[in-house]
């Protein structure tokens, strides 16, 4: 596992309600609750991460979500305009993936990490997993440089069953918009 993506283990339990407004939601009544807060250093400095989880009023499915709560100092959204989303639908039991599946889509971000983010081309600010789907949010420098990144990393690996969707989004009110329906 690598540092953008925190072992549970390590984690300072806390707990915060949060009431969230995203389109993936709406078919759901849930109840998000912030699960944890760990530091990651990476080689841009510190980020600070947080776990939340939304369950379904009947209290059998839920989603996850990991995002970035605080960066780093110094870092520098402006220089990263460009919203980059993965979306990986799969089956699985309550909503989750199996284990296998879930163990690809480590694979995926393991794959990512060096060729995106420590080259500082992009910052994953956003993860949800639940109720079919996984998510993964980037911001990057470039379109360009982002696809072309992306495709270095996964040219010797068997293809992910992944749809990319990518746009301009300098304002980063995609991720704004999530943080702000986290309520402390």
């Amino acid at each position: 596992m690598h540092s953008t993506r925190p072992a549970a283990a390590g984690f300072a339990r806390f707990r915060r309600r949060v009431n969230l407004n995203v389109r993936r939601l709406k078919m759901l009544r849930h109840t998000l609750v912030a699960a944890c807060l760990a530091t990651c250093s990476l080689t841009t400095g510190a980020q600070t991460w947080a776990i939340a989880e939304s369950k379904h009023a009947s209290g059998n499915r839920s989603i996850v979500f990991r995002y970035i709560s605080e960066f780093s100092p110094g870092h520098k959204r402006e220089s990263q305009p460009i919203r980059v989303v993965f979306v990986w639908r799969y089956q699985g039991t309550n909503g989750m993936p199996a284990k296998p599946e879930r163990e690809r889509m480590e694979r995926l971000e393991d794959l990512l990490e060096p060729a995106l983010e420590k080259s500082e081309v992009a910052t994953l600010v956003l993860v949800s997993t639940g109720e079919g789907l996984r998510e993964w949010t980037y911001y990057a420098k470039s379109e360009e440089l982002f696809f072309a990144k992306l495709n270095q990393a996964l040219k010797l690996e068997p293809k992910f069953p992944i749809e990319v969707h990518a746009g301009a989004d300098p304002s980063w009110s995609t991720f704004e918009n999530f943080r702000k329906q986290v309520r402390k």
